[in-house]
């Protein structure tokens, strides 16, 4: 009975194995063929010869894009919003989901908080209300209406208070019973003890803001203040005129619409990339020891 475990045991692990091996292999596929496109001539890339390795091999259209003074523009008001949006939402996140993480007794109308912020998950008072709102603060076509209008992510609040709540509550009866403050307990106990929950809310933070494009169109007056989505949506339909107007010939036998939007799609997409393996290691920790639990 134990070998026949074993063995159905071990073709389970190979089919599991062999399909998220394959399942990975879709997911990556995509990118590979992004990648080659954008190393690909102009007349290879056009008939269709390229699929995962570059044909006729050449870097105009990253030189083309590297150099396009709006391409770069985008790029660095997502870099802003990314270092702002990021930096806030951590900040509240943590000042937030720490005191809701105790009981009744120690916050109260605890309860109450606690539905409020789960409310605004449900529901929302729509666009035209945020969009005035907005307007109303003067926030409009500046970088500080792209993260304000998202610095409480509830969602992320919820998974840190549960991962507070889990903490030994011994840890901080003795820092009490020592003379500390919550301010003190907050930063000098929890906080580092919750690094893998931390970290995987910082991603999801950091992918939110970098892949975010609508608020950039609905609130930015200036294709000028457009983050790098936004900008990337607004020239998919339009990068051939923007070709067309390079007086660079090189550019104009060389680089396709195709090749050069699958070159700003990789660089768009390089910094995500970079950060991700980084964080990865916390991801699942993170959301196991986050979930919510009674």
């Amino acid at each position: 009975m134990s070998g026949h475990k074993s063995s159905s045991y071990r073709l389970f692990q190979a089919l599991n194995y062999g399909f998220l091996t394959a399942l990975a292999i879709l997911c990556v596929m995509p990118l590979v063929h992004l990648f080659a496109v954008s190393f690909s001539s102009n007349s290879a890339a056009t008939a269709g010869e390229v699929f995962l390795w570059p044909v006729e091999f050449t870097t105009k259209s990253y030189e083309f894009v590297l150099t396009e003074s709006a391409f770069m523009k985008a790029m660095g008001v997502t870099v802003l919003r990314v270092l702002l949006g990021v930096s806030i939402n951590m900040v509240l996140t943590i000042l937030v989901a720490y005191p809701l993480s105790k009981d009744a007794k120690a916050l109260s109308g605890r309860t109450v908080y606690v539905w409020i912020f789960v409310f605004t998950m449900l529901f929302s008072g729509g666009i035209i209300p945020m969009y005035m709102t907005m307007r109303f603060l003067g926030l409009l076509d500046t970088i500080w209406v792209l993260v304000l209008h998202a610095a409480v992510p509830v969602f992320n609040i919820v998974i840190l208070l549960n991962f507070f709540r889990n903490l030994p509550k011994e840890l901080e009866e003795a820092a009490l019973i020592d003379g500390a403050g919550h301010w003190r307990i907050m930063w000098g106990i929890f906080v580092p003890l919750s690094a893998a929950s931390i970290a995987t809310v910082t991603l999801f933070s950091i992918v939110m803001h970098w892949n975010a494009w609508f608020d950039g169109i609905l609130y930015m007056n200036s294709p000028d203040h457009y983050p790098l989505q936004s900008y990337l949506y607004t020239v998919v339909v339009g990068i051939q005129s923007i070709i067309n107007s390079s007086t660079d010939m090189d550019v104009l036998t060389m680089v396709s619409d195709r090749t050069a939007r699958a070159a700003q799609l990789f660089v768009g997409s390089i910094p995500v990339l970079l950060v991700y393996p980084f964080l990865q290691r916390h991801f699942t920790k993170g959301i196991v020891l986050g979930s919510v639990k009674e």
